[in-house]
């Protein structure tokens, strides 16, 4: 799930500039982490206290959403979850936007079969994102991270996103020039899956997705998630991006407590030990 975090910070600085092109710092000044790495970490931090379990996650769900995404009211949630995390009755509101899939990696790490891994993605979906368009979006981004982790081909992946829940008949080249920022998962996911398919390294699969333009951070968090399962995380890559969120947290979330940042890592780092995780 790390990928996720490292796609979210290399695109955050370029959501609402985007950059279409493959050259660039990867970690530009002022990267950081948005609501995507939150809710990513938030999600896993669920699926640990339920160990891995999808009978009962909706309820861990919705209390470390809650518990984990409040402490971070800045960081860059939409209008409709922003009430949401601030509710003391928080309800679904048939949101089909690509937060789903953004923040589902966790799902695709701690299931054994893909029907494990479809549970756990509608139970840490439906609470808030219950459109069935929301659910399709984090369905298909947890399956693609469980098929990469597991040993299948990418052909073998783009057959069943397109069996299964996306055409993917198009590419990168083709699409750059008109498209634009979305925050459907219909708009989003097969693009960010199209990113990983037509990457050759980890840190390619990020470049493509930036490249792309539109939701660049959720786009970036997405593929990289997937590249992450797939590749794996250059090891000097990783440090860099631990790096760069300890700083970044203490500097854009100073509402934050001091223990915020080495807490959220400790999410990270067990829930890597307790369901693996891919570093070169």
């Amino acid at each position: 799930m790390l990928g996720a975090i490292i796609g979210d910070m290399v695109g955050s600085v370029y959501e609402f500039h985007n950059h279409q092109s493959k050259e660039f710092p990867l970690f530009d000044v002022g990267c950081f982490p948005t609501d995507d790495s939150i809710m990513t970490i938030a999600i896993a931090k669920a699926i640990l206290e339920n160990n891995g379990k999808a009978e009962g996650l909706e309820e861990k769900t919705v209390e470390w959403m809650q518990k984990i995404g409040r402490q971070f009211p800045d960081c860059g949630y939409g209008g409709r979850f922003w009430d949401w995390m601030f509710s003391n009755n928080p309800k679904p509101y048939g949101s089909f936007g690509n937060g789903s899939a953004m923040r589902v990696s966790a799902c695709g790490w701690a299931g054994k079969t893909l029907d494990e891994v479809k549970a756990l993605a509608r139970a840490v979906t439906i609470v808030t994102h219950n459109h069935p368009e929301g659910v399709k979006g984090a369905e298909a981004t947890a399956c693609a991270i469980f098929l990469a982790r597991t040993g299948y081909s990418k052909e073998e992946i783009r057959n069943f996103i397109q069996e299964n829940y996306y055409t993917l008949g198009f590419t990168l080249d083709e699409i750059r020039p008109t498209y634009r920022f979305n925050e459907t998962c219909q708009s989003t996911v097969p693009q960010a899956i199209e990113a990983f398919l037509e990457s050759t390294s980890f840190e390619d699969a990020i470049r493509n997705a930036i490249s792309v333009g539109g939701d660049s951070d959720t786009l970036a968090a997405i593929t990289g998630s997937i590249a992450e399962a797939f590749y794996g995380i250059p090891k000097d890559l990783r440090e860099q991006a631990i790096r760069q969120f300890k700083i970044s947290v203490r500097e854009y979330y100073p509402e934050a407590t001091a223990e915020n940042d080495p807490d959220l890592l400790a999410i990270v780092e067990t829930l890597e030990q307790r369901y693996g995780t891919k570093t070169v």
